[in-house]
C-alpha cells in the first residue's frame, strides 16, 4: 500500500502494526490519562454492520464493542471517500476549507496547519503515537525522504511509562475486496443478500453483496484480533477503544457520493469502568442519538488526551467534560473523485438531508475506472443501456435534479426526492440556510474549478487555504451568489449569464455559462455569444462547457474543433476534458 508525506513534526514518530504484536505483558502508564486504540475500517456504511441492523453482513466483535460501549446512530463522514476524509482527520479542519477535497490532490497548506496536527498535539502532551497504516492524507509528498525510515519502524510492545494513541486500519473492507477474485470464492450465499431498490436484481450484482458480505467478516475477524491482544497486554481496561469507517460504501451510489450509503458511518466507543466520567450516556450498551461530524473526531480525541487543541480547529468536541453544544447541522461536500468531476454539497440535520449538486448536467454513474471494476457496476449499467432499468433504477446514469431533499427516517436508501413537496418547504428553507452558512463559515473552496483555483493561488504565490479567506481574491458570497443564479435554470437570467460571459472575473464567467448549460434550449438566442466564448475565452473550463452547449445545440463540428484545439494546447484541466469527452464525445 502506498504511504504518503506526513508533516515535518511527526519525524520523530515511532509507528506501529499493532495486530502483530505479541508482547504479553506490555507496558504500564505511569498517568491517569487513558490509552486510546482508533480501529478504522474502509469503505463500509452503517448499512454493513449487524449492530446498526445490516441485513447480510454479521459483525460480532463490532457487536460486542457496542455491548459494553456506547453506539452512536448519527455519526457522519463529511467527505464520503477516504483521503479528503483523512485530510480532514489530521488537521482538525475542514478538508473543503484548505481546498484538499479533490481526491488525492495534495496541496499545501501554512505551517499554522502543519505544525498542528492531532498527532503532533497528542505528542505534545506526552502521548506515545502510532499511526503507520495508513497515511493517505491527501498532502503533498515533501519531506517525505526524511521521514521514509521511520516509516518502517515498528513497536514490538506497549511503550512504558506513557500513554499511547494507536490508530488502526483495517483494508479488508475496502472496495477493492468487492472486485472478482478467482483465487477467492464467494462464501456468503449470493441469494441470501438484501439490495437496495436502486440496484436491479441481477446475479453479478448478487454476487458483488455477497462477496463484500465476506470482505466485511474478515474485517471484523481483525478487529477481533486487536481487541484480543489488547487484552493480552493487560490495557483493555486502560484504553478507551473506539470503532468507526473511513466513510460509507461500498457497492455503486454509495462511496463518494452525499446519501447516507455514502456518509452514515459506524461509531461505537468502549471506554473503561475506570474513565466512567466520560461515559456519553448512563450505562455500557446504550446508544448515543447526538449528532457527530468527522471533523469533530480530531478535537474530540485530544480533549480526551487533556491536550492542547489549536485554535484552527473546527468541529465540536463530542465526548468528555469539555463536551461542547450538540451542533444543530451535519455538512458534507463532493468533489472530484478521481478521474470523475463533480461538486456537490449537503447539509441534514437527524431525520432530514438537503442536496444541492452544482454540476447537475453530470450523472451521478459517469465512468470511474476503479469503481467501474466491480462487478455490480458493470453489470447495472449494461442493464440501464439494454433500457430494463425501472425508472429509480435508472437515474443514476441520467442527469440529476439541482436539488434533492430527502426524509433519512422514512428513506435511509435516499430514493425518494422531496424537494417539491410545499408540506416540507420550512424545513428545506431552514437547510438551505444552514448550507450557506456553512459554506461560508468554512470558506468553501469549490467555487471555481479545481485547476482554476490552483491558477489564482499560484499566481499570487499563497496556499489554496490563504486564497479562500483573502476576499478580494476569493469574494466567496460573490460566487455562491452566481451559481445560485445559474442553478435556477430560469430563462429571465439569461442576459444576465450573456453580460457576465464578458466579465472580468473567470470565476464569474465559468458561473455564468453553467447558467447558460443548466438552460438548455432555452438558451439558444445566446448561441453567438457562447460560440465566442468557446473559441475566445482565456480558460479551458469555460471553453470546454461552452463547447459542450454547442454540442447540445447540434453543432457537433464547432464542439470538436474547440475540443481538438484545446488537445493541441495540452491539457490543462484534465478533469473537466475527461469528463466531457466521456459524457459527449470525442
Amino acid at each position: 500500500m502506498k504511504n504518503y508525506w506526513l508533516p515535518a513534526s511527526l519525524i520523530s514518530l515511532a509507528l506501529n502494526f499493532i495486530g502483530h504484536a505479541d508482547n504479553e505483558g506490555g507496558g504500564s502508564t505511569t498517568t491517569d490519562l487513558p490509552n486510546i486504540l482508533w480501529l478504522v475500517s474502509e469503505d463500509n456504511s452503517t448499512f454493513w454492520v449487524s449492530c446498526y441492523g445490516s441485513p447480510n453482513a454479521k459483525t460480532p466483535n463490532i457487536d460486542q464493542l457496542a455491548a459494553e460501549g456506547f453506539r452512536y446512530t448519527h455519526c457522519y463522514d463529511n467527505s464520503a471517500v477516504c483521503a479528503p476524509t483523512r485530510n480532514t482527520w489530521l488537521t482538525g479542519i475542514h478538508c473543503i476549507s484548505t481546498g484538499n477535497q479533490p481526491m488525492r490532490s495534495f496541496y499545501k497548506v501554512p505551517s499554522e496547519v502543519l505544525d498542528h496536527t492531532y498527532i503532533s498535539q497528542l505528542m505534545a502532551a506526552g502521548y506515545q503515537v502510532s499511526a503507520k497504516y495508513k497515511q493517505d492524507f491527501n498532502f503533498e509528498q515533501r519531506h517525505w525522504k526524511k521521514l521514509k525510515g521511520n516509516l518502517k519502524q515498528d513497536w514490538g510492545k506497549i511503550p512504558d511509562g506513557k500513554p499511547f494513541f494507536i490508530v488502526r486500519n483495517y483494508a479488508e473492507s475496502h472496495e477493492s475486496r468487492a472486485f472478482p477474485n478467482k483465487k477467492k470464492p464467494v462464501k456468503t450465499a449470493p441469494d441470501s443478500m438484501t439490495l437496495h431498490a436502486y440496484h436491479p436484481d441481477l446475479p453479478a450484482i448478487r454476487q458483488s453483496y455477497a462477496r463484500y458480505t465476506d470482505a466485511v467478516a474478515n474485517m471484523d475477524k481483525r478487529i477481533g484480533e486487536n481487541i484480543a491482544w489488547l487484552k493480552k497486554t493487560g490495557q483493555y481496561e486502560n484504553t478507551i477503544i473506539i470503532y468507526c469507517s473511513d466513510h460509507g460504501g461500498v457497492m455503486p451510489r454509495s462511496k463518494r457520493f452525499m446519501y447516507n450509503s455514502g456518509t452514515h458511518c459506524p461509531l461505537v466507543i468502549r471506554i473503561p469502568e475506570k474513565y466512567k466520567h466520560l461515559w456519553p450516556a448512563e450505562k455500557p450498551g446504550s446508544t448515543v442519538d447526538r449528532l457527530v461530524s468527522f471533523v469533530d473526531m480530531p478535537k474530540t480525541w485530544l480533549a480526551l488526551a487533556e491536550a492542547d487543541i489549536p485554535e484552527t480547529y473546527q468541529g465540536t468536541i463530542f465526548l468528555g467534560p469539555d463536551t461542547e453544544p450538540e451542533p444543530a447541522h451535519h455538512f458534507a461536500y463532493r468533489g472530484r473523485a478521481d478521474e470523475a468531476l463533480d461538486m456537490a454539497r449537503a447539509i441534514r440535520d437527524k431525520h432530514h438531508t438537503y442536496i444541492k449538486n452544482y454540476y447537475p448536467y453530470i450523472p451521478n454513474g459517469q465512468l470511474l475506472t476503479y469503481q467501474w471494476r466491480i462487478l455490480a457496476t458493470q453489470a447495472w449499467e449494461q442493464h440501464f443501456k439494454e433500457g430494463k432499468t425501472n425508472p429509480v433504477q435508472s437515474r443514476y446514469f441520467l442527469p440529476r435534479e439541482t436539488e434533492q431533499f430527502f426524509d433519512d427516517k422514512a428513506d435511509w436508501a435516499n430514493i425518494n426526492n422531496l424537494i417539491d413537496q410545499t408540506e416540507h418547504g420550512e424545513k428545506i428553507a431552514t437547510l438551505k440556510q444552514a448550507l450557506r452558512q456553512q459554506q461560508t463559515q468554512y470558506f468553501d473552496s469549490g467555487l471555481l474549478p479545481e485547476d482554476m483555483r490552483n491558477r489564482r493561488a499560484a499566481k499570487h504565490g499563497i496556499t489554496l487555504y490563504q486564497l479562500v479567506r483573502d476576499p478580494k481574491l476569493y469574494p466567496l458570497a460573490q460566487y455562491l451568489d452566481a451559481a445560485d443564479l445559474a442553478l435556477e435554470a430560469n430563462p429571465a437570467n439569461l442576459p444576465a449569464f450573456v453580460k457576465n460571459l464578458s466579465n472580468s472575473d473567470e470565476g464569474m464567467r465559468w458561473w455564468a455559462i453553467n447558467g447558460l448549460k443548466n438552460l438548455g434550449p432555452k438558451a439558444k438566442s445566446a448561441q453567438k455569444e457562447i460560440l465566442h466564448a468557446a473559441h475566445n475565452d482565456t480558460t479551458q473550463e469555460v471553453r470546454i462547457l461552452a463547447a459542450w452547449i454547442l454540442h447540445d445545440f447540434g453543432q457537433v463540428d464547432a464542439y470538436r474543433q474547440v475540443i481538438d484545439d484545446i488537445k493541441k494546447a495540452g491539457i490543462q484541466t484534465k478533469s473537466h476534458y475527461e469528463t466531457t469527452i466521456k459524457l459527449v464525445g470525442p
